[in-house]
């Protein structure tokens, strides 16, 4: 038989999907893949039972059927402080995670360089990959993973093509200040790069922190990407929509990416979600509520344990240290599959994440309802027994 494509050694599948399929073996509480076990809103809920006999059902228009693509104009653009074209400046995808791959292949050729901050969505390793790019790995300085200016414009020399980042950041929590999106803006204007941002978890903020579009910066709009989708700020991680905002000129480009590499998204699911994106602003300071909620009632939890972890700014995230509780030489993959199955509760190892050696850290999420997480607290209160 002909040789098979050599990129898929420089990957593995998906680490977070594969702690899934554990967590369900094992039947553990599932906090390694970061979806709600509560419903999202009842007025998408409502509406999606009328489309589903309403109708429509066959192929949308590629970029996204019109009337969904002016809500998100009208959403996006509330928020983004900009106005929006819904006919050249957003494409909808399947997903975000199609939004970035989409992206990667408009804006980069085979050899360019990506800078990507480490820890990253384990996705963004392997579209790198997959876009016959070079990730080029600049570390975020724990405990609050900032950002070391000269660290950074030495990876820019290196000449790269474009900077991937996910604000507020999956893994860490971390949600980047305006002076630090700053200092990237005038690396990306020196230097000649374009940014690609994952701002799924743009609505999900706590505290003082605030969320700043990249692309709201003197000068960056010209060479911005956003990439978000509904999936976590309406609960719908099933539903798949996604989207990209660019402006013209990178949206062509974009845009004929989607059609052969997706040619559109389930248009019942759009026509429903079009409720969710004309909501009114209560909506969002009750749903930032509801996961300050969560956070606080699972955070607390682990201090009262007395597990180490890392205090997000924002996403839904927490990465865990779990030093006190490995076995010599244990991997963290190892210890979260020894974890699922002993202690009941399923969570992702750090090195999914990390460009550096990491061994001690995992990822665990609270995306969850009270029940569930309060049960998943006291699972985890048993861990140093239970993985003696």
């Amino acid at each position: 038989m002909q040789e098979m494509s050599r990129k898929n050694r420089l990957f593995t599948d998906s680490v977070i999907r594969r702690m899934t399929r554990i967590a369900l073996a094992a039947g553990a509480i599932n906090l390694a893949q970061g979806f709600p076990d509560f419903d999202p809103p009842k007025a998408m809920m409502d509406r999606l039972a009328e489309v589903s006999y309403e109708g429509p059902h066959q192929y949308p228009i590629t970029m996204g059927a019109p009337n969904f693509r002016q809500a998100l104009a009208r959403k996006c653009g509330r928020f983004m402080g900009r106005t929006l074209d819904p006919e050249t400046e957003i494409v909808v995808t399947i997903g975000s995670t199609e939004a970035m791959v989409d992206t990667l292949f408009a804006l980069t050729n085979p050899g360019d360089k990506i800078v990507i901050f480490s820890p990253f969505f384990e996705n963004y390793r392997a579209q790198a990959i997959m876009a016959d790019c070079e990730p080029v790995y600049v570390p975020l300085v724990p405990p609050d993973f900032g950002i070391d200016p000269n660290v950074l414009e030495d990876a820019f020399k290196q000449g790269v093509k474009a900077i991937l980042i996910c604000n507020p950041s999956n893994p860490s929590g971390k949600v980047f200040t305006y002076e630090e999106l700053k200092t990237i803006a005038e690396l990306c204007i020196k230097y000649d790069v374009y940014a690609i941002m994952d701002e799924v978890y743009e609505h999900i903020i706590y505290d003082d922190n605030k969320h700043t579009y990249m692309s709201s910066l003197p000068g960056m709009w010209e060479r911005t990407v956003s990439c978000s989708s509904l999936s976590k700020t309406y609960s719908v991680t099933g539903w798949r929509l996604g989207y990209a905002i660019a402006p013209k000129p990178i949206m062509d480009r974009i845009k004929q990416y989607h059609d052969f590499n997706a040619v559109g998204v389930p248009s019942p699911l759009m026509e429903a979600a079009i409720v969710g994106l004309d909501m009114p602003d209560s909506y969002y300071v009750e749903f930032g509520a509801h996961y300050a909620h969560m956070k606080k009632l699972f955070t607390d939890g682990l201090r009262n344990i007395g597990i180490p972890f890392t205090d997000p700014q924002g996403a839904y995230f927490v990465l865990v240290n779990v030093r006190p509780y490995l076995k010599k030489g244990q991997t963290d993959v190892a210890f979260c599959e020894e974890m699922a199955r002993k202690v009941g509760v399923a969570c992702v190892p750090g090195t999914s994440f990390f460009n550096e050696d990491v061994q001690d850290i995992i990822r665990v999420h609270f995306a969850k309802g009270d029940e569930t997480l309060l049960e998943a607290l006291d699972r985890l209160s048993h861990i140093r027994k239970k993985m003696a």
